[in-house]
Formats: C-alpha cells, structure tokens, sequence
C-alpha cells in the first residue's frame, strides 16, 4: 500500500517539500509523484522524511496521535498521551520549550525592520540661528506602550501599533510647534515605551498582554516614533538630550532601544542619549534639579528624600525641584518639602483588563518649560482629542 501523508503538513513545508506533496496528491504515491518530477523516488521520499520529522518537533505527527502544533519560536520536547483500555485517548499534554533555533532568523526580521525604519530619511536639521540658553524645554512622555492592542468594543477604545505611533508624531508635532526657541530640549520617556518585553508577549513579571504584530515589528514601529521625536526636537532646539527609563513592561526592550538610537545618533554631537541604567535620574539645570523614574520601585513621598540622598550637592546647588514619574497613567502633582512629585497621563488607550478594572483616566502629553534661575514658567498640552481629530 503506498504511503499516505497528512495534508496538514503543508503548514510546515517548504516550496519544495510541498511541491512533493502536490505532486503525491496527484499520482497518487511518491513513485509516480517522483517520476513525474523526473527525480529518483529516494530524493521525494527522502524530503518528505525530514519534514514529518521537522513537523513531529513542532508537535505534529497524527501517526502518533500528535495533532496540537506548537506555536511559533517554541518546539515540543515530549507529548505524554493517557489511553482508554479500548485504545481512545482520555488525555494528552503537550510539553513545549523554546525553539532557540528560530534565533537566527527571528534576529534577521528584526534588523531588517530596522533597516526598513530608517531608509530614505532626509538629512538632519541644521540647528536653529536663534535660541534662548535660559531655557529648557522637557517633553515628558508618558508610557507610550507601543504594541497594546485594544479594541472598542471589548476596552471601550481602538488602539494598535499605527494608531500608538500617529499619537506619539502627531503630539510632539504639535508641542513643538508651540514651544519656545530654547536651546536645549530633553525628551523624557517615563518607562513603558513597549507594552510587551520579549516574543512571548508578557511583561517583565510574566503576565500575558495583548500585543498587535510581531515582536520584530513592535520594535520597528517604536524605534521609527522615537527617531521622528527625536529629529523634530532638532528643528526647534540646538541641543537634544533623551533619557527612556526602564518599566515593568519592557525592562530589557526598553535599554534596547537607548542603544540602537544612540548607534543612530553617533555622530551627531547635537543629541546625548543617556545610557545610564540605573533607576533613579537626575538632570540639573541652573536652579532647577529633576528626578525621573519609571514609578514602580520608588514611591511618591519617598522620591524627594531619595533625590537629596542620591544628589547632594546638587541639591544643596538648586532651589527648584521637580520629579516626573510614569506608571501609573493618571496626572498627580502633589507638592513635598523640598519640591514637586509629578505622575504624567499616557496617550496609549486602557487594555481590556484595565477597562474592567474601572481604569479611566484622560489622556495626554504635555511639555514644561523651564528657566534657569525661576524653574518652571510655562506649559503647553496636547490632548489625546485634538491628535485624533489632526490624524
């Protein structure tokens, strides 16, 4: 009797191997299928051996009464079957691991989408004629969770990887465009730049999330967002320093990320990207000391007395202090003895988890200005409406 193969092994064939495939369908046994092909039956046979091979690693071989596939970058490294006295199966578990030998390929997607990120970019800005060294403008962002998936029906709201990446151009667009001339800009990103922090789509603390796309597009789409921030700032200001602190979403991703602009970056002496990776930063400006956090170790009224332990004399050098802190999506401001703890909004829609737990705060960006002597003077912002409606 010739050799039957399941028509679901097409799901894991190459070009070649499923050509196999047809070729059997059609004649019936690999034998003819072969000399159709004008090749040796050993050649076919062959093939068609490594690929129920490849398959059964996956988890799929039906003449074992393996029929689960695993999902993708994972392999099966054993199915334990429990059988009925009269040969039904009462259960089955599937055990799987990582399939390390996806590395490579999963590495190659992701420089390309870098690559494609990045192509037929138009040359840097030169910098501004006119700007005023007494200020400083910093562009907080607020947990951009680039990667979230929500859908309306289920979170009461759209979000997906165009929609992350128009909200964040659109906002720096537009604060830009308000902001006065001053010579140095910091673009502050709170931490949660990733909503998700490896390919199997959990946080830090293993918790599944809802990501739209693949993890290499993910990254893309958040790297090709920063560079546009970053290139805008440069418009307006001589001096671009950038700092993204580390979340519980994407503590690796997020440092990831630090590097690849700062490769971007390298030979352009208007942009520091800080590398630090500590939790805890500081910035000083004349007067004015700022701390940030991503807001997830350090709480609120601990941060002041932390910042004069960790600084010093640049606390004892200042007289204006502020903290500015992500995490937890909703705007705070409570003033200390000492200085200010600031919580910023995000512009990420909630997920259909936080929709259910009640979660409901606005959205938004905002951007503070700064003088040297006086601290804070003025503030712009751009609501999460009026992106929408200019997108």
């Amino acid at each position: 009797m010739a050799r039957q193969y399941d028509p679901r092994l097409r799901e894991f064939a190459d070009v070649r191997e499923a050509a196999f495939l047809d070729a059997i369908e059609k004649h019936g046994k690999p034998t003819l299928a072969a000399k159709a092909l004008g090749l040796h039956h050993s050649v076919v046979i062959r093939a068609l051996d490594n690929l129920e091979k490849r398959a059964a690693k996956m988890g799929f071989s039906p003449r074992h009464d393996m029929t689960r596939a695993c999902p993708p970058g994972f392999r099966s490294r054993g199915t334990s079957t429990l059988v009925k006295g009269d040969g039904t199966i009462a259960m089955q578990w599937v055990k799987t691991e990582v399939d390390k030998s996806q590395d490579e390929a999963i590495l190659r997607e992701f420089a390309e989408s870098l690559a494609d990120g990045v192509k037929a970019l138009a040359p840097i800005t030169p910098p501004p004629e006119h700007t005023l060294s007494d200020l400083l403008c910093v562009y907080p962002q607020g947990d951009p969770h680039v990667g979230l998936h929500s859908w309306w029906a289920e979170a009461g709201e759209d979000f997906d990887l165009k929609i992350a990446e128009r909200l964040m151009c659109a906002a720096i667009d537009r604060l830009v465009a308000i902001a006065p001339a001053a010579e140095t800009a910091l673009l502050l990103n709170l931490g949660d730049m990733f909503h998700a922090d490896n390919q199997k789509n959990e946080s830090q603390s293993g918790h599944k999330l809802d990501v739209d796309g693949r993890w290499a597009k993910v990254q893309q789409v958040g790297l090709r967002a920063m560079l546009h921030c970053v290139r805008r700032l440069l418009e307006k200001h001589k001096r671009v320093i950038l700092r993204i602190n580390r979340g519980n979403h994407d503590g690796h991703s997020a440092y990831a990320l630090a590097l690849m602009i700062s490769c971007y970056f390298h030979d352009e002496p208007r942009v520091e990207v800080d590398l630090s990776p500590a939790v805890a930063w500081y910035f000083q400006f004349g007067k004015v000391l700022m701390g940030s956090t991503h807001g997830d170790t350090i709480k609120g009224p601990d941060m002041l007395p932390i910042m004069a332990a960790d600084e010093p004399e640049k606390w004892g050098e200042t007289t204006h202090r502020y903290w500015y802190v992500g995490h937890v999506h909703h705007q705070d401001i409570k003033e200390y003895r000492g200085g200010t703890v600031e919580y910023f909004r995000t512009l990420a829609a909630r997920d259909a988890w936080h929709a259910g737990q009640g979660y409901r705060a606005g959205r938004d960006m905002r951007l503070i200005v700064h003088h040297r002597i006086h601290g804070e003077i003025e503030r712009h912002r751009a609501d999460i409406g009026m992106l929408q409606e200019a997108a």
